[in-house]
């Protein structure tokens, strides 16, 4: 099983405010399965090697840094927590805190030393949670499914979920249209089905409000456009499976699903992409980090593309965003076009983390802007 937890927008909101005299960021590659999980904590163990080295240099109070090094070693040493892990491992530690997400996406191993955190893959997260559910819904059974990217399928469990059409509208079958006089026709079914559909997006609910998970349909015709006429999960995508998942095993719907998650974040990058180059005639887009820096600053970014692998060392002013650049990464400076992405989302903007082919121009970012901004 993937063990995954992904930060809330609030939760987001909040590590980007956060500002201590050291803030380590950790990202590294795990793996859920259990007997090759040491290679991994090798690993982090030389990334905070790295850390305290960078924070022992930078100066930072002995009595702080000792804090903080117990902290890491605590986890560490924690068998309990490397035994359920997913894909990628964040952690953010403070001398005072320390925070850890288990992602399904991949990340490339580093470690950043600042007064605040680094963010940018957590983002990436976020934004491509390379997970789905799929909800596997015909007149004779319904289930829902959750799927990740490189491991098997999980059943979920969700309270009050109709065993079937008959079973949410209490009849012996939707399809005996001669039960009853009132609704002995198709009309009548079509009804049924949508009173079994409501009780199903009812139950979903449960388990599925407040979340941002893609939701990919597995139904055939009727009941595919009836649910979707109903449905109130916002993340519910366009393109679904439109064979009827009686006969799909969960690993049957998860091969049909990953062609549609993929195509799902496909979309996504394409139409930012379009709209970059839609607002640039319109001197309301830009890949200037200047400009850019600019314009978080003062709440003028509506969508903004950032290089998940690119760091620029540096630093930006609080009032007008001026960059000044660092000649080399050090705990006395941050990735920039991390800031400029943290300024964007406490300021409404979307933000989306992708890799540099993925950029018009495979600039450093993109920003695409509420208003014109002079170069």
């Amino acid at each position: 099983m993937l063990y995954v937890d992904i930060p809330t927008p609030p939760e987001i909101r909040s590590l980007i405010s956060l500002r201590a005299d050291a803030c380590v960021s950790i990202y590294l590659s795990t793996t859920a399965q259990t007997q090759h999980v040491k290679a991994s904590r090798i690993a982090f163990g030389n990334l905070v090697g790295a850390a305290l080295k960078q924070l022992e240099e930078a100066g930072l109070d002995k009595r702080r840094s000792a804090l903080l090094a117990a902290e890491l070693a605590g986890l560490e040493d924690d068998d309990a927590f490397w035994r359920l892990q997913a894909n990628s491992l964040a952690v953010l530690a403070t001398p005072d805190t320390v925070r850890t997400f288990r992602l399904a996406t991949a990340v490339t191993d580093r470690v950043e030393v600042s007064d605040r955190f680094h963010l940018k893959p957590l983002l990436r997260a976020v934004a491509f949670p390379q997970t789905a559910f799929v909800l596997a819904l015909s007149e004779n059974a319904t289930r829902l499914v959750e799927v990740f990217a490189d491991l098997a399928p999980s059943p979920v469990r969700v309270p009050d979920l109709p065993r079937s059409a008959a079973d949410a509208v209490g009849r012996a079958s939707v399809n005996n249209l001669t039960q009853g006089t009132r609704i002995a026709n198709a009309q009548g079914q079509t009804l049924l089905l949508r009173q079994y559909a409501r009780q199903v997006d009812a139950a979903l609910r449960a388990v599925m409000s407040g979340r941002e998970t893609p939701l990919i349909l597995a139904a055939s015709e009727p009941l595919g456009p009836i649910f979707r006429a109903i449905n109130t999960y916002p993340a519910l995508v366009e393109e679904g499976i439109s064979a009827s998942p009686d006969h799909m095993s969960d690993g049957e719907l998860a091969e049909a699903a990953r062609p549609v998650l993929d195509g799902l974040y496909a979309r996504q990058i394409d139409a930012a992409k379009a709209l970059f180059q839609t607002r640039s005639g319109q001197r309301r887009a830009t890949t200037d980090i200047n400009v850019a820096a600019r314009a978080a600053t003062q709440g003028a970014i509506e969508l903004l593309l950032i290089d998940i692998d690119q760091v620029l060392p540096g630093s930006m002013d609080d009032v007008d965003g001026k960059v000044s650049l660092a000649s080399t990464a050090s705990a006395g400076s941050y990735d920039v076009i991390d800031e400029i992405a943290g300024r964007a989302i406490l300021t409404g903007g979307r933000v989306l983390s992708v890799r540099r082919a993925d950029l018009p121009e495979e600039a450093l970012l993109a920003a695409i802007l509420r208003y014109p901004q002079s170069e």
